[in-house]
């Protein structure tokens, strides 16, 4: 679909009216630090943003940079995480503040390739991190912004695919300022969502979240927490803890040992 110069014109102006009037005050919005954008980036991941903002305000006064967050003990780092769920992406954080004090110089990297590079980081994450820390013109896609092109452009259509939104998104860029644009999109986008059956359902790329209730995630979380909070237990004494199946303790417990957040040692499990 080729745009317009007049539709692309008022169309950046639809959002950047709506985005004057009812921008959305969030804490990471008034950083430019790379550190705090990366933070912000993976705790919003599959979280929802009120869960997050108390979240990353605690987190970065415990780990004010990435020397800090590496320098932590993976226990005391889950503990400030503990609440926003996949804490596999906690891990990833901690690995990605040593890669950076290590091989960076505490500098996070400005290049796609080089925030490729690290742990836990994706295309849409590595584009995302480059257009808030870095202010580059870079295309991605996140839900929000899917929103807004399926309602503005895409009507009835069903199963549109990301890369015809992608398309969209390129020609109708702020070049200018990439940072100031997405977040204007993302705000349209949450009062579209407020107002309207999701749009984002017309995504070909649309997947409804499982539910957290007696899953396989919801296990993890209980070891997780109890092992935070009991320190060292034995598998014996974990499963007395935890008011689940035996079967389903021990599946959990095994892809904690697998992901490296949890350790079993002299028949003593612990937070690695």
């Amino acid at each position: 679909m080729k745009l317009s110069r007049r539709t692309i014109t008022a169309f950046r102006k639809k959002i950047y009216c709506h985005y004057a009037a009812h921008k959305r005050d969030l804490p990471w919005r008034s950083t430019c630090d790379p550190y705090r954008i990366v933070v912000s980036e993976i705790m919003l991941q599959q979280t929802q943003v009120d869960r997050v903002i108390p979240k990353y305000r605690h987190f970065i006064c415990a780990f004010p940079d990435f020397s800090a967050l590496a320098a932590a003990p993976l226990n005391t780092v889950l503990s400030f995480w503990h609440g926003l769920g996949y804490n596999r992406r906690a891990l990833s954080l901690k690995k990605l503040a040593h890669q950076v004090v290590d091989l960076h110089n505490g500098m996070l990297p400005d290049s796609l390739e080089g925030l490729l590079a690290l742990p836990g980081i994706g295309i849409a994450t590595a584009s995302s991190i480059s257009a808030f820390a870095f202010n580059k013109p870079v295309v991605f896609i996140e839900t929000n912004i899917r929103t807004v092109f399926i309602h503005e452009f895409f009507g009835t259509m069903k199963n549109v695919d990301d890369k015809e939104v992608a398309a969209l998104a390129e020609q109708v860029l702020d070049k200018k300022n990439p940072c100031k644009w997405y977040n204007a999109l993302m705000d349209y986008g949450v009062m579209l969502k407020r107002n309207y059956p999701n749009p984002s359902r017309k995504s070909a790329q649309y997947a409804k979240q499982s539910r957290f209730e007696g899953s396989h995630r919801q296990v993890r979380g209980m070891v997780l927490k109890t092992l935070l909070k009991e320190k060292s237990l034995t598998q014996k004494q974990l499963i007395a803890c935890i008011d689940k199946e035996e079967s389903s303790i021990l599946s959990a417990l095994d892809d904690l040992i697998r992901d490296r957040l949890v350790s079993s040692k002299k028949g003593e499990i612990s937070i690695a």
